[in-house]
């Protein structure tokens, strides 16, 4: 089964090498065993990588949509959160994809390229084992790759190594140095690519979460896998994955610098050169124009031990003293009319007031308007 799934790709990579190194031959190279198929290899790569330029450009969009997403993503997660009845599962999976079709991305399309480029890997480490078999005749040609064409790849050399030895079981010493170099510059290129993408081309929120911390771990763990790895590696298919890792660093150094990722540190700089050069041209940045919120009356602050009784009466001047102050702010009472003592008579009756007329009568004195209504106070 894997041989039919990889059998057809093995072939346009043969194909694909052969056309290449038809093409350098004919500007110069010589036939036979030369550097022509080593540079072959880094045609394939070429050619894979252009046909792959708008998959790496969809890459680069739904990277930057995962990175945007964080915050959002991490508040639903906070939502539901211990929550692990399936009403819960099924509404933290529908908010998850419903955030993801608002920012257009998915959590497999950062790694398309990766994928596609995955079994194009696979058949050129196979093409490469099998170069011996097929020059001693032990097997069948792939493609172009007959036997006289595989002998010329197979002793093609470069460091001092042919293209089909392996680190791990090459006898002679320029083989395991000229291995062990491009196993550094395999793993290398790929710690500064990975770096290159997470860190300069991520804004700060991004950067907190499970996913930056998985993030984090691609970018150590994955040296560390090819360098485990790449001692069973053929010299070919290390030239090929360094040669694909560099165009990986020149393909993002250039996204990077022309369309940085929003909040990045790549963004903060390509402003600034920006508008460095727009100075430099005479040319004045407009500046953004600030509307501001219209405010409201400013509230008076109010005394908590204001009091809330009745009015206090105006004095006549500036007490002093503790007693003055106590009688100031006192209210103070009404006056109350002084009323004349009415003589007693012989049977205790009370007389109102002196006699108005002749006679010894006694008369009440009648009430003014004014003292009715004080009495009436009182």
């Amino acid at each position: 089964m894997f041989d039919t799934i990889l059998g057809p790709i093995e072939w346009a990579v043969a194909w694909i090498m052969y056309a290449c190194h038809w093409v350098l031959t004919h500007v110069g190279f010589s036939e036979g065993p030369s550097f022509a198929w080593v540079l072959s290899i880094v045609g394939l790569v070429i050619v894979i990588r252009i046909i792959l330029i708008p998959l790496f450009f969809r890459q680069i969009r739904a990277s930057r949509g995962m990175q945007m997403m964080q915050p959002e993503l991490q508040a639903i997660q906070k939502k539901y959160k211990g929550k692990s009845d399936p009403a819960s599962r099924e509404a933290l999976s529908r908010e998850t994809m419903a955030l993801y079709r608002k920012h257009g991305t998915n959590p497999f399309a950062s790694c398309l390229p990766i994928l596609l480029q995955s079994p194009i890997f696979f058949a050129l480490f196979r093409v490469l084992n099998h170069l011996p078999d097929i020059a001693d005749g032990k097997r069948g040609a792939i493609g172009p790759i007959n036997a006289s064409v595989a002998h010329d790849v197979e002793t093609s050399q470069i460091f001092g190594a042919q293209l089909s030895d392996v680190f791990k079981s090459a006898e002679g010493t320029n083989a395991k140095v000229a291995a062990a170099i491009l196993i550094i510059a395999m793993c290398a290129t790929t710690f500064f690519t990975q770096r290159q993408l997470t860190m300069k081309n991520m804004p700060k929120a991004a950067l907190q979460g499970p996913m930056a911390q998985t993030q984090k771990l691609m970018l150590w763990g994955y040296p560390v896998v090819f360098a485990i790895s790449g001692i069973n590696f053929p010299i070919g298919v290390l030239v090929y994955w360094t040669t694909t890792n560099l165009w990986s660093m020149g393909q993002q150094f250039y996204t990077i610098k022309r369309m940085p990722a929003p909040g990045s540190e790549a963004e903060r700089i390509y402003k600034e050169k920006k508008a460095a050069r727009d100075r430099a041209k005479g040319i004045i940045p407009e500046e953004p124009l600030i509307i501001e919120a219209p405010r409201g009356q400013r509230q008076q602050p109010k005394r908590k031990d204001r009091n809330k009784g009745p009015a206090k009466p105006a004095t006549a001047g500036i007490a002093t003293g503790d007693a003055d102050a106590e009688n100031a702010s006192a209210p103070s009472e009404a006056p109350t009319p002084s009323q004349p003592s009415a003589p007693k008579g012989p049977a205790g009756g009370k007389q109102a007031g002196p006699n108005t007329g002749s006679g010894n009568n006694p008369q009440k004195r009648p009430a003014g308007p004014g003292s009715g209504k004080k009495r009436k106070k009182r």
